[in-house]
């Protein structure tokens, strides 16, 4: 995964940064609304003596120390740096930090976002309801394409990555009463809100959303 940093410039002129990288440590010593068994997820397949704290919410230590204390409608200019490029947009705190917090959760070490790690590799800031299910849709299609050539049986109906939207659902319900826990203010928790709405829209309207984009394909 590329090294992405996160700058975040306030309405009151204070700025704030997040740097997101594959192999970034742990906090020495995660907060307790970290512990696996605070609002564990009802499909977490994770056991507390070999995981003591959940990966997804110590993957989001950092992002809840800058927006804890901050509204969701707050604005905010975000700069998203990159290797290759840098993007800029003037939104506000739940779409900048919703933006940041997929990252941060589809890198983690969480089970129920593995699939989404290809994905966090070549992270696009800001992407819309149809760029993500095209990324998401492609990014499936190719895993089942290395699949195949290792002999396994591909999911060439999107069976499986219907399945993930829906596993994730479950999870995005689970962190934000973790997050209710570790925040003041709502900033974070309607960051994840818009994720999740993504996350329960995607199983029922990909098939309508690529034939829509089926178009750009056809001569």
């Amino acid at each position: 995964m590329q090294n992405v940093l996160y700058h975040f410039r306030f309405a009151d002129g204070h700025t704030a940064s997040c740097a997101v990288a594959a192999d970034a440590p742990a906090p020495a010593e995660p907060p307790d609304w970290t512990v696996l068994e605070r609002q564990q997820c009802a499909n977490c397949p994770l056991q507390p003596a070999s995981s003591p704290h959940c990966p997804m919410a110590v993957r989001l230590v950092p992002l809840v120390a800058i927006m804890g204390k901050l509204r969701s409608h707050d604005e905010v200019e975000v700069r998203v740096e990159m290797a290759e490029r840098s993007v800029s947009k003037r939104t506000t705190v739940q779409r900048g930090v919703g933006a940041l917090m997929g990252l941060l959760a589809a890198s983690s070490a969480c089970p129920r976002t593995a699939f989404l790690r290809p994905m966090a590799h070549f992270h696009l800031p800001f992407a819309s309801e149809e760029e993500t299910i095209y990324r998401a849709a492609s990014t499936y299609l190719l895993a089942q394409y290395f699949l195949s050539r290792q002999g396994g049986a591909p999911d060439w109906e999107l069976h499986g990555l219907k399945a993930s939207y829906q596993a994730l659902q479950s999870v995005n319900a689970a962190m934000a009463r973790r997050l209710r826990q570790a925040v003041d203010e709502d900033g974070a928790i309607n960051g994840l809100v818009i994720l999740d709405l993504l996350a329960k829209a995607l199983p029922y309207s990909i098939d309508d959303k690529l034939d829509d984009i089926k178009a750009a394909f056809l001569a």
